[in-house]
């Protein structure tokens, strides 16, 4: 084979994983549609487990005080799983529209749930604003030693999400 079908093919894949990975983030954000306008005032993310190039699982935010994205695609996986998710689940990405959280309040920490669940690597479109996270859920997931790549479909997403950040109110 020439140097040259050599670096073609090597290109061919890389635009074919990458054009999987913005199908994976943009089907995530096409059912963060359907957290609204349930879920308000937290905004309405997406999440989708894939393994395989493989959607086995996706979760939306439900109404507010109850699970969030990641916690709800995790759910949908384990219900379909007979053994423990765990060790199953260290070959799967997860894809999120939005950071997971890494603060408690109504809910669990997303972030936390991720690392319980074994998820080894972890698609971001954008950084949360919201000052009680805004980078702390990437760093708690890294800390743990899961790889984590953020700004994939940003433009979408962030055109989406946008009027919903920074509209959570504190708990009392």
């Amino acid at each position: 084979m020439s140097p040259n079908n050599n670096n073609s093919t090597i290109q061919s894949s890389i635009m074919f994983s990458t054009t999987m990975q913005q199908q994976f983030m943009l089907r995530a954000l096409a059912i963060s549609h359907k957290a609204l306008p349930k879920c308000q005032p937290n905004p309405p993310v997406g999440c989708v487990l894939v393994t395989n190039n493989e959607i086995i699982a996706e979760g939306f935010t439900q109404e507010i005080g109850h699970n969030h994205a990641e916690i709800e695609a995790l759910k949908a996986y384990s219900s379909d799983m007979s053994d423990s998710i765990v060790g199953a689940m260290s070959d799967v990405i997860a894809y999120v529209t939005l950071e997971p959280c890494a603060f408690i309040g109504r809910t669990p920490a997303c972030a936390n749930a991720i690392i319980e669940s074994g998820i080894k690597h972890v698609i971001v479109a954008m950084l949360d604003p919201d000052a009680r996270n805004s980078g702390k859920g990437i760093s708690i997931l890294e800390k743990a030693g899961i790889t984590v790549e953020v700004g994939l479909c940003h433009q979408q997403v962030s055109r989406f999400l946008s009027p919903y950040l920074n509209k959570s109110y504190p708990l009392s």
